[in-house]
């Protein structure tokens, strides 16, 4: 059976989740702003939970249609086929956003969609009461200038939440972005990546599972496990087919650092969690003291800012700290994650590539130096 998707994403995500559906073998594969939707199979639908580095969640797309009021919203939800995935005691609660549309109260286009789905099954298996008490169908709308597009979610948490880390230090970076940087940053098997400020280490654990090609949620479970439409078989064929395409990457090596003694510990903790701990050498040291311990490196973090934990004078000194000790040198690349449109100017010299990328809500450019 074909099955339509939709992955919600972080701005500027976008390209990346689109070329990794298609090396994935996914189908149909078209973005547009926040989300990339594409085709595929049961079997797609595994495997890109467990395989994606950078989508946010898998959701299928039950049907779109337009609605400009209630009615509309109604009769267009009950005419969708939500038997093919709901059975007939299922949980299937509903939420949704609403923008520029003429349909603008989510909680009565809440109500609305979940009276529509209720007749819907009740037409189909012939019952008055749902009692809702097994796996859960989470349903979710978006409607925007008045275009419906109704979703079942099949991750359950978000595809961020890889498993590994339990404890974080303050503001720590979304580990889908994390391996955005370093894919961004052209990491590969045999580099040697550096982060001088690495907090709970997530970019460093990031890039070495990258360079390990360790599914990211190898050892997590998702909501549509227990979907009752889906062959429980299908996980299963597709974790072995996802550890199959591990490798070894004796060359990889990692090193992290940073000024707070407890935010190492939980790196470390978080490290051996991910199963990568023997690629990454921890340590505590203030990041004007960063040496380089090989040759060639690919140095990628994630500063303080403003918004996050320092204010602006503060962030200033950092970035030309940061210029004065981050030498433009053969062999290293320098990929820095900040909101500040002034931090070239701080750090001393314009980026050799500039790329906008969102941080949560915030808009932030990721500086790459490689020349």
């Amino acid at each position: 059976m074909k099955i339509d998707f939709v992955i919600p994403c972080l701005l500027g995500m976008e390209s990346l989740i689109s070329s990794e559906l298609r090396e994935m073998g996914a189908e149909n594969v078209n973005a547009e702003n926040g989300r990339v939707l594409f085709s595929g199979d049961a079997n797609m639908l595994a495997r890109v939970n467990i395989c994606s580095r950078f989508a946010e969640r898998v959701q299928i797309l039950v049907g779109s249609f337009e609605a400009r009021s209630f009615e509309e919203l109604f009769q267009g939800t009950k005419a969708l086929p939500w038997e093919e995935w709901i059975g007939s005691l299922d949980a299937f609660p509903v939420k949704g956003y609403s923008i520029n549309s003429g349909l603008f109260s989510t909680r009565d286009c809440q109500s609305i969609i979940k009276k529509a789905v209720v007749e819907r099954l009740r037409s189909k298996y012939h019952i008055e009461w749902f009692e809702e008490t097994g796996p859960v169908h989470q349903i979710q709308f978006s409607i925007m200038k008045d275009k419906v597009s109704l979703l079942i979610d099949t991750s359950g948490y978000g595809l961020h939440k890889r498993g590994y880390r339990l404890d974080a230090n303050g503001a720590p970076i979304k580990e889908t972005l994390a391996a955005a940087l370093c894919s961004l940053s052209c990491l590969r098997p045999y580099h040697k990546l550096y982060d001088p400020m690495c907090g709970s280490g997530t970019i460093l654990i990031e890039g070495a599972m990258m360079a390990a090609n360790i599914a990211p949620g190898i050892n997590r479970r998702f909501s549509a496990e227990r979907f009752g439409v889906i062959d429980r078989a299908v996980w299963e064929q597709e974790r072995e087919r996802a550890r199959s395409l591990e490798r070894p990457c004796d060359d990889f090596e990692a090193f992290g650092s940073d000024i707070d003694p407890k935010a190492i510990e939980i790196a470390k903790i978080n490290a051996k969690r991910a199963g990568v701990d023997g690629k990454i050498n921890f340590y505590v040291a203030d990041v004007s003291d960063f040496k380089p311990q090989t040759d060639r490196g690919t140095l990628i973090c994630n500063p303080p800012y403003g918004e996050r934990l320092l204010d602006l004078t503060e962030c200033e000194k950092l970035y030309k700290i940061m210029g004065g000790i981050f030498e433009r040198k053969k062999g290293w690349s320098y990929s820095i994650i900040s909101p500040d449109e002034e931090f070239e100017k701080a750090f001393g010299r314009k980026a050799d590539k500039r790329r906008k990328l969102y941080n949560g809500m915030i808009k932030c450019q990721l500086f790459m130096y490689y020349k």
